[in-house]
């Protein structure tokens, strides 16, 4: 990893511990070392300055919430708004604790998305009702409940070309000869 004129430039060993620490976050930088064939110090290194540049920006468990318990549901919501609201409906939206993504979409119209959970369908209502439709700027909501999930992952770094390609025009990365 190197840097040039501010942009970050990730070589094929920083992809590799990318990878290996999206596989398992806990291994020993002495583990990731031996997986490359590299030193302990070389991934410390790497890992520090990644971290510095924002390119990893946090370390957390992914926990499987109906496994725990946990009831609740969860939808996306398509928020229909003013375009000259837009910024600041979604950074209100992104202040409440139910709302776990939202986006901002170009088509026919400006829209946001949000992933939001609720404990049920009368506290969603009430979030719904209470929280997002006095917000100025907010045209229409149409709401999805989530009844079945059949996928959810989260962006890796796996020998994928696509996403190798994105993360190569992103941080400019050098192949390795």
């Amino acid at each position: 990893m190197k840097l040039k004129n501010n942009t970050l430039a990730l070589d094929a060993t920083d992809l590799k511990i990318l990878e290996a620490l999206q596989e398992d976050a806990r291994q020993t930088y002495t583990a990731i070392g031996k997986r490359l064939g590299i030193a302990h110090s070389t991934v410390y290194d790497r890992i520090k300055r990644m971290e510095q540049h924002g390119i990893i920006k946090k370390y957390t468990a992914l926990i499987d919430a109906e496994k725990t318990g946990a009831k609740n549901i969860t939808a996306i919501m398509t928020i229909y708004t003013d375009p000259k609201e837009s910024e600041k409906v979604a950074e209100k939206l992104c202040m409440a604790p139910q709302v776990l993504e939202v986006y901002t979409s170009l088509s026919e119209e400006l829209q946001i998305i949000a992933k939001v959970t609720a404990e049920n369908q009368e506290s969603l209502h009430t979030f719904i009702a209470n929280s997002i439709a006095p917000l100025y700027g907010v045209l229409r909501i149409r709401t999805s409940i989530i009844t079945k999930k059949f996928k959810e992952t989260q962006f890796s770094i796996a020998n994928d070309p696509e996403k190798l390609t994105l993360i190569k025009e992103t941080y400019r990365i050098k192949e390795e000869k």
